[in-house]
Protein backbone atom coordinates (compact mmCIF):
# COMPACT_ATOMS: atom_id res chain seq x y z
CA UNK A 1 0.00 0.00 0.00
CA UNK A 2 2.82 2.54 0.81
CA UNK A 3 4.27 1.72 -2.58
CA UNK A 4 1.05 2.15 -4.57
CA UNK A 5 1.00 5.22 -2.79
CA UNK A 6 4.64 6.33 -3.64
CA UNK A 7 3.80 4.95 -7.32
CA UNK A 8 0.15 7.12 -7.55
CA UNK A 9 2.15 10.31 -6.58
CA UNK A 10 4.40 9.63 -8.94
CA UNK A 11 2.19 9.18 -11.73
CA UNK A 12 0.39 12.42 -10.25
CA UNK A 13 3.33 14.31 -10.20
CA UNK A 14 4.72 13.18 -13.76
CA UNK A 15 1.20 14.35 -15.22
CA UNK A 16 0.99 17.75 -13.98
CA UNK A 17 4.74 18.42 -14.81
CA UNK A 18 3.85 17.05 -18.09
CA UNK A 19 0.80 19.45 -18.42
CA UNK A 20 2.45 22.19 -17.37
CA UNK A 21 5.95 21.77 -19.35
CA UNK A 22 4.50 20.78 -22.77
CA UNK A 23 3.32 24.27 -24.67
CA UNK A 24 7.36 25.42 -23.99
CA UNK A 25 8.67 22.47 -24.51
CA UNK A 26 6.87 21.99 -27.98
CA UNK A 27 8.06 25.79 -28.80
CA UNK A 28 11.20 24.78 -28.26
CA UNK A 29 11.22 21.95 -30.55
CA UNK A 30 10.07 23.94 -33.31
CA UNK A 31 12.34 26.66 -32.79
CA UNK A 32 15.16 24.45 -32.83
CA UNK A 33 14.35 22.93 -36.26
CA UNK A 34 15.67 25.08 -39.13
CA UNK A 35 13.83 27.66 -40.65
CA UNK A 36 11.05 27.48 -37.99
CA UNK A 37 9.28 30.82 -37.86
CA UNK A 38 11.21 32.73 -40.33
CA UNK A 39 13.18 35.51 -39.93
CA UNK A 40 14.34 37.09 -36.25
CA UNK A 41 15.57 37.08 -33.00
CA UNK A 42 14.35 33.84 -30.94
CA UNK A 43 11.13 35.69 -29.90
CA UNK A 44 9.39 36.94 -33.03
CA UNK A 45 10.29 33.41 -34.06
CA UNK A 46 8.43 31.87 -31.51
CA UNK A 47 5.33 34.27 -31.74
CA UNK A 48 4.89 33.05 -35.26
CA UNK A 49 5.52 29.16 -34.64
CA UNK A 50 3.06 29.82 -31.29
CA UNK A 51 0.23 32.21 -33.88
CA UNK A 52 0.44 29.67 -36.60
CA UNK A 53 0.10 26.48 -34.46
CA UNK A 54 -2.50 28.12 -32.19
CA UNK A 55 -2.59 27.81 -28.58
CA UNK A 56 -5.24 24.63 -28.32
CA UNK A 57 -2.76 22.62 -31.12
CA UNK A 58 0.49 24.14 -28.61
CA UNK A 59 -0.82 22.46 -25.54
CA UNK A 60 -2.56 19.49 -26.89
CA UNK A 61 -0.63 17.72 -29.63
CA UNK A 62 1.20 15.21 -28.57
CA UNK A 63 -0.09 15.84 -24.89
CA UNK A 64 -1.09 12.22 -23.81
CA UNK A 65 2.40 10.62 -25.45
CA UNK A 66 4.27 12.94 -23.16
CA UNK A 67 2.06 12.12 -19.89
CA UNK A 68 2.34 8.54 -20.62
CA UNK A 69 5.92 8.92 -20.43
CA UNK A 70 6.77 11.56 -18.16
CA UNK A 71 3.89 9.61 -15.93
CA UNK A 72 5.68 6.54 -15.81
CA UNK A 73 9.39 7.88 -15.51
CA UNK A 74 8.36 9.61 -12.32
CA UNK A 75 6.13 7.32 -10.64
CA UNK A 76 9.29 4.80 -11.21
CA UNK A 77 11.88 7.35 -9.74
CA UNK A 78 9.07 7.86 -6.79
CA UNK A 79 8.88 3.78 -6.44
CA UNK A 80 12.56 3.22 -6.36
CA UNK A 81 13.28 6.17 -4.07
CA UNK A 82 10.47 4.48 -1.48
CA UNK A 83 12.08 1.33 -2.05
CA UNK A 84 15.05 2.25 -1.11
CA UNK A 85 13.81 3.69 2.32
CA UNK A 86 13.77 1.37 5.51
Amino acid sequence: TKFGISLTSGVIAGVTAAIISHPADTLLSKINKAGEGGEGNMFVRMGRIASSMGIKNLCLVGLPARCVMIGGITAGQFGIFDSMLP
